[in-house]
């Protein structure tokens, strides 16, 4: 009888602020395959200028693991938990976010916008302006509605140019688990 070996999965392991470089240095010392995808950005003080390496997924970084076999990871020092153990990452995600390193194409961390999102737009003209976030035909639309008449109005909006509204100023916007790439940025041509 053969043993069928567990694949390695990728999962998301949510870090102490500031600790992603240090628990992913920690876990390639132990021999995982880890993934941290980082971004430069420069930074202005009062007495000097300086590019500082930052991580495009603040707070988490990426290992490709055995599930069955969690307990070197979450003794890791910095290492807050396993993002849901028990549901891994696909392959496509990390490798579409490993491609956009690899070729060196700039990126930045962005906030997480689901389709039907309330959004307020911040740039462009309809600036100041808020309505709910829609996707057609790879086209995306604000939607504008007069509630006591109960109709709609829904204009053609760069995705670039619009942030969820915050119910609450502390509130923290996070990538659910069960998303897709599809429904976290625009389709890339």
């Amino acid at each position: 009888m053969e043993l069928v070996p567990f694949d390695k999965c990728w999962f998301a392991i949510q870090v102490r602020p500031r600790y992603e470089f240090l628990a992913a240095c920690i876990l390639r010392g132990k021999g995982f395959e880890e993934f941290l995808p980082s971004y430069k950005s420069k930074r202005k003080w009062s007495d000097r200028k300086k590019e500082i390496e930052l991580p495009l997924f603040p707070g988490y970084i990426f290992c490709r693991f055995d599930a069955q076999v969690r307990a070197p990871i979450v003794t890791t020092p910095g290492v807050i938990k396993i993002v849901e153990p028990h549901l891994p990452i696909p392959d496509s995600e990390i490798e579409a976010i490993q491609a956009v390193v690899a070729r060196s194409v700039p990126a930045t961390p962005c906030p997480y916008i689901k389709v039907g999102t309330r959004v307020d737009v911040i740039a462009g003209p309809l600036a100041g302006v808020s309505g709910i976030l829609v996707c057609n035909k790879n086209q995306y639309r604000l939607v504008l509605s007069v509630t006591l008449v109960q109709n709609s109005i829904s204009v053609e909006v760069d995705y670039a140019d619009v942030r969820p509204v915050r119910e609450n100023p502390r509130q923290v916007i996070a990538v659910g688990p069960q998303t897709t790439c599809r429904e976290m940025m625009p389709a890339i041509a």
